[in-house]
């Protein structure tokens, strides 16, 4: 295909190119930020070594390689001219966003493919009504280089070859495409997470269990069990009468939807805002966000090439 164009070159914005590069295509970046599109190659280069180190990728594919099939420009025009497929991965901000895809409505030819990462925004509103059955949510999961879930989703008057196009790309990427029947905020995954979110909330503004040990009960106790069986399998393990019972019996009452947290508005408001600033909920100073990210994506990898060897339960 023609070159892809990404637009944002942030924290999702790079991965995703990153992703495309690997699958062999090339590449248009940009961002309203000259420093964050110069921060691109050094980013990039430590994902593609971290890649390397854990044998995810074959070292004939040099950061160099890469890096030379993703084109960085400031300049929106000069991206998207002649792209098959335009990515935006700006800020999730509804404005914002609205006044791209007026600007990319007057740049692109009307074949164009418009396909935005957004995570919970509704954007097909956003997006002029002339383009609506070339408009696509493609929404990639951080660090996309390596988590090869994809959200696939069509806007009320999306044209399905659209999304059988997304589709393919993201398989032909070696990543797992998830197809919605319709847009709902947050998708699948993300919105398992939310709901664990308020939970997660609720536990700690009312004192129940510090950061450390909340987590220390998700990795030890749900998550070891959800690679292998995910969620409904594993109620099938344990037996759907027990399931049906725990809700008929249970005093358990989830929280109502949150729209904030006193103990996450402090920490915002003193600078603790993760890893990028040095602290959030945990301490992270004295290492550079570089390091974290790439121990990160070491033990990610290596939990990913475990489940490959693990496998799923056949039948689930």
């Amino acid at each position: 295909m023609s070159e892809i164009a990404v637009l944002g070159a942030g924290l999702m914005g790079h991965g995703i190119a990153l992703v495309l590069a690997l699958g062999g295509h090339a590449v248009r970046l940009t961002d309203g930020s000259d420093a964050v599109l110069d921060r691109v190659p050094g980013l990039i280069a430590a994902a593609v070594e971290t890649l390397h180190e854990a044998g995810a990728l074959d070292r004939t594919e040099t950061a160099e390689a890469v890096t030379a099939r993703i084109r960085r420009s400031g300049d929106l025009a000069e991206t998207v001219a002649g792209a098959e497929l335009v990515i935006e991965a700006i800020t999730e901000n509804p404005e914002a966003k609205r006044a791209l895809f007026a600007e990319l409505d007057r740049l692109c030819p009307p074949e164009t493919i418009l396909a935005s990462n957004t995570s919970y925004l509704d954007v097909f509103p956003l997006i002029p009504a002339a383009r609506q059955r070339r408009a696509v949510i493609a929404h990639w999961y951080t660090p996309p280089y390596i988590v090869d879930l994809v959200d696939v989703v069509p806007g009320p008057e999306t044209d399905p070859e659209v999304v059988g196009f997304i589709r393919d790309l993201v398989l032909g990427l070696g990543q797992v495409p998830i197809v919605l029947q319709r847009f709902v905020p947050g998708y699948i995954a993300n919105r398992i997470q939310q709901a664990i979110s308020a939970e997660v909330y609720r536990l700690l503004d009312e004192g129940v269990a510090s950061p450390r040990e909340i987590d220390d009960a998700i990795i030890h106790g749900l998550a070891l069990r959800i690679p292998v069986l995910g969620h409904l399998a594993k109620a099938d393990f344990t037996g759907l009468e027990l399931q049906r019972h725990a809700l008929r019996n249970g005093t358990y009452q989830p929280p109502p939807p949150r729209s904030r947290s006193d103990i996450l508005d402090r920490l915002c408001e003193e600078g603790r805002t993760g890893v990028m600033a040095g602290r959030g909920y945990f301490d992270w100073s004295g290492r550079s966000p570089e390091e974290l990210f790439r121990e990160r994506d070491r033990k990610l990898l290596a939990l990913k090439q475990a489940m490959k060897r693990v496998g799923r339960m056949e039948g689930a």
